[in-house]
């Protein structure tokens, strides 16, 4: 077959293992930044171009690894690729709501799916409403498209609570509030969806000093393999966004598993390595069983 990856660089080190697992099995594969292409609309069936190059019809499936600072852009190439009938892991709808955290909620709530309490406003006038709505300090802040933990504030008293959700209001910065889950002792859950199986799961725990468990701010991680209910919540979760590829976060609760967020984009150095497993490789593997045959 012949595989597009979406991304900005070989340097990022989840696009180079699926490029090395595309090529060890077989395929022609190709890096494509989403940020250099631009889609021509009008007569005719639409163009899509990296550069000046014509890539329109070079491609069976894609692998869309899109980083948040181009989500609107990286997920109107994606859409362009669907349109034009090539296969992708993620479709572009599925990436533009994992990437707003209120939007992925939203979705939860309404297929059932246990979430933390979480409130969203852009009053500024009943700050102190909106905490009592969670029961009172110590709440979580979050920006609605922060990601690998940037953007996640703990707001131990009302006091800072108020003065830091004042400050993301006058900046025009959309936020939302949600409750401290004291029991989960700073560890989650990160569960990896390939297709429609749970195929790699990992519990991250924070340091010491540090209560957000993500390997990007230093967190330790070990193999686990989930509850029933943590993989139901997971599959269905990729399920109802519309991710073929998907990493889902959950924390363990006094009521249960929560779902947190969902990935579009999960990175692979850290659950490859926690558990052995070769995600990259189940990856490639959904691509042959959902793509078209190579033209080639």
């Amino acid at each position: 077959m012949d595989i597009a990856i979406l991304s900005v660089s070989l340097n990022v080190h989840s696009t180079r293992r699926i490029v090395e697992e595309a090529q060890k099995a077989g395929h022609y594969v190709e890096l494509i930044d989403h940020t250099k292409c631009s889609v021509k609309l009008g007569d005719g069936k639409p163009q899509i171009y990296l550069g000046e190059e014509n890539v329109t019809d070079e491609f069976d499936a894609i692998v869309p690894r899109i980083g948040t600072k181009v989500t609107r852009h990286g997920a109107a190439i994606v859409k362009q690729f669907e349109m034009n009938n090539v296969f992708s892991t993620a479709r572009s709808l599925g990436i533009t709501r994992a990437r707003n955290k209120i939007r992925t909620l939203q979705i939860m709530a309404r297929k059932g799916i246990p979430i933390p309490e979480t409130v969203f406003s852009i009053n500024p006038d009943n700050i102190e409403e909106q905490i009592k709505l969670l029961g009172g300090p110590p709440v979580i802040i979050k920006l609605q498209e922060g990601t690998q933990g940037l953007g996640v504030i703990l707001a131990e008293s009302k006091k800072s609570a108020k003065s830091i959700i004042d400050t993301f209001y006058k900046m025009d910065t959309s936020i939302l509030l949600q409750q401290y889950i004291e029991e989960a002792n700073g560890e989650d859950i990160r569960i990896i969806i390939v297709g429609n199986k749970v195929v790699a799961s990992m519990k991250r725990s924070s340091d010491l000093d540090d209560f957000r468990s993500n390997m990007h701010r230093g967190a330790d991680a070990v193999a686990i393999k989930p509850s029933a209910k943590e993989q139901f919540i997971a599959l269905n979760a990729a399920k109802y966004l519309g991710l073929g590829v998907a990493g889902v976060d959950l924390m363990r609760s006094r009521k249960g598993p929560v779902l947190i967020e969902v990935n579009a984009s999960p990175g692979l150095k850290g659950i490859e390595a926690a558990t052995g497993i070769n995600v990259a490789k189940h990856i490639i593997q959904f691509v042959e069983n959902n793509g078209p045959r190579s033209r080639r």
